[in-house]
Order: structure tokens, then C-alpha cells, then sequence
């Protein structure tokens, strides 16, 4: 399995920010975001091909509960299922993170599901095959049918709601289980972003996720 990086830290998103995780980025993607954080495992996969054993290995160097399997994008990774399988006998909290356009039966706690919106699409060469693939209704009922999840969007622009809205609809989602988190790199972007998304949290019910990695470390890498 090609992997980018393993790496120790805390969780930066979601509804378990802030929690001390084991993260395993998986390096390969199907889709292009303009806007992706982690082009090295996406736009140019890098890194090694780890056996299962050398994984585990990796992992079991770190003491903590928490494992986060992310990406790229992990749901089409080899041995994902395997993998996952074996981290769960490690008796480890499982969370994937993952576009949700992809299915498969891994072993899994939390399923945070970031689908793509029409902000992440790219200009030039990518843009059909991306358009096409970012969004799969029926993979998203499947997950969110399937296993204990968050729905998490990267927004850039209050215009974004809208589809927000709309997926949230056709999915029948709780506002309870949206999570919106400001697109960026820096932190002066995501915080200037994060002031207008509170305000729409107030008005939706949803919930508003810092990037908390972002705010201690900023666009850095291994953290």
C-alpha cells in the first residue's frame, strides 16, 4: 500500500478536535481539488509501498487510541479492508476520512465524510473526470447508512451553502451531523472565513469546525 506519511498529532477537525490520533495517509486519489492540502498524496502521490505488517508497526510505536486512516483518498487504497480489520484489533478508534465518493466494508468507528463541492473543481484537464466523480449520491447513502458519521464541508464562499443545503436534502442529513470547516492554508484566511461561517452555523443548526493544525502549526506538513 503506497503511503504518504505516519505521523503522530491531534486530531485538527471535526467532532473529535483536539483528540491526541495516529494518522495513516494513504497516497493516491480520484479525485483533483483545486484547492487540496495535501497535493503529495493526491495531484503527485508520494511515498513508499508498506506492507500491512510494516504499517502496523509504524503505528504501534505511538501510544494512543485514536487512528485516523486518511488520504489522498483511503477508500481506494489496496487492503484498506485488511488494513482497518487489523486496527481494530489493536482495539484502536478508527476514523476514516474520506470524499465519500468510494465504497468499501472497512472497519471503521467515525466515517468523516468531506463531499466535494462545486468550489473544489479545477480548471484544465481534470475538471470533467473530478466533476463527474465528487459527488455520488448513492455511495454518501450507503456510508451514512452504514456507520456512525459526520458530514464535513470545506467551504470557501457563503454562495456554497446553497449546495450544501440541497445534498443535505437529498440525503435526509440532520443538521446535527454537518460539520462546516473554512477552506485554507493560513491562518489569517481561515479565520477571517470562520467569522461568517459561525454566523451561518447560527442560522442552519449546523455545527463550525476549526482547522486547528492550521492555527498551531500553520500549512505544515507531518503534523
Amino acid at each position: 500500500m503506497k503511503i504518504s506519511e505516519i505521523f503522530y498529532s491531534i486530531q485538527g477537525e471535526g467532532s473529535l478536535v483536539g483528540v491526541p490520533s495516529i494518522f495513516v495517509r494513504t497516497s493516491g486519489c480520484n479525485l483533483r481539488c483545486q484547492w487540496c492540502d495535501t497535493p503529495y498524496a493526491s495531484w503527485h502521490p508520494e511515498g513508499p509501498d508498506l506492507t500491512l505488517d510494516q504499517i502496523l508497526d509504524a503505528v504501534s510505536k505511538f501510544q494512543a487510541s485514536h487512528v485516523v486512516v486518511t488520504g489522498g483518498e483511503p477508500m481506494i487504497a489496496p487492503q484498506m479492508v485488511e488494513l482497518t480489520s487489523l486496527l481494530r484489533q489493536k482495539n484502536l478508534h478508527i476514523t476514516i476520512e474520506t470524499a465519500g465518493s468510494v465504497y468499501a466494508p472497512v472497519a471503521c468507528d467515525l466515517m468523516s465524510i468531506s463531499p466535494k463541492l462545486a468550489n473544489s473543481t479545477p480548471a484544465g484537464p481534470w475538471a470533467a473526470q473530478h466533476e463527474r466523480l465528487r459527488l455520488q449520491p448513492e455511495v454518501l447513502r450507503r456510508l451514512t447508512s452504514s456507520y456512525r458519521h459526520q458530514l464535513k464541508f470545506v467551504v470557501s464562499s457563503p454562495d456554497d451553502l446553497a449546495e450544501i443545503q440541497s445534498l443535505q436534502r437529498e440525503l435526509g442529513a440532520p443538521s446535527s451531523n454537518i460539520i462546516l470547516m473554512p477552506e485554507g492554508t493560513s491562518r489569517d484566511v481561515v479565520r477571517e472565513r470562520a467569522a461568517w461561517l459561525a454566523e451561518i452555523c447560527k442560522t442552519t443548526g449546523y455545527r463550525l469546525s476549526p482547522r486547528l493544525h492550521i492555527d498551531i502549526w500553520g500549512d505544515k506538513r507531518g503534523v
